[in-house]
């Protein structure tokens, strides 16, 4: 199949970031002869292979190979399959999970020096946590930081 930028399958593999950089090392013969199955969705193809050798009793490297993967793709497919279904082999969002700069200790000191000087916003905090603990942060980031902790969601313990 063509990997064009203007084929809407493509735009919307790309955006949900699960379009395979290598649609041509996928070697499965089902892949080539069957219109329902597409080399270029990166999900579809890792959920193939797992199915070749856990169904069909392929060999993990002969269903890497054929699907243009490694052995440790392979065991990292079974195992989001295993663990999270179909859904775990979609890719997640690149960048941080969560305020990783951010620890309790840094967020006690900014609330405790916002508690002393309550004319103080985050902004003026930046400088401050960079000098005390190394760690430059963006303002936004303290001021999100602050409200997740002030209105923590209901039965997930707020504060990360």
């Amino acid at each position: 199949m063509a990997h064009s930028s203007e084929d809407p399958k493509v735009k919307a593999l790309a955006a949900e970031r699960s379009l395979n950089p290598r649609p041509q090392a996928v070697s499965d013969e089902q892949f080539a002869c069957q219109e329902f199955l597409d080399a270029r969705d990166l999900v579809q193809v890792k959920y193939e292979m797992v199915r070749r050798a856990r169904v069909e009793g392929q060999s993990v490297s002969a269903a890497a190979r054929s699907f243009g993967l490694s052995r440790p793709s392979f065991y990292a497919a079974a195992a989001a399959l295993e663990q999270g279904g179909l859904q775990a082999l979609l890719p997640r969002r690149p960048g941080p999970r969560r305020a990783h700069k951010l620890s309790g200790e840094i967020l006690a000191f900014v609330r405790e020096r916002l508690a002393n000087d309550e004319s103080l916003r985050a902004a003026d905090m930046v400088e401050v946590i960079q000098e005390r603990f190394g760690v430059r942060v963006h303002p936004r980031s303290i001021e999100r930081a602050l409200s997740r902790s002030e209105h923590p969601k209901s039965g997930g313990g707020g504060e990360r």
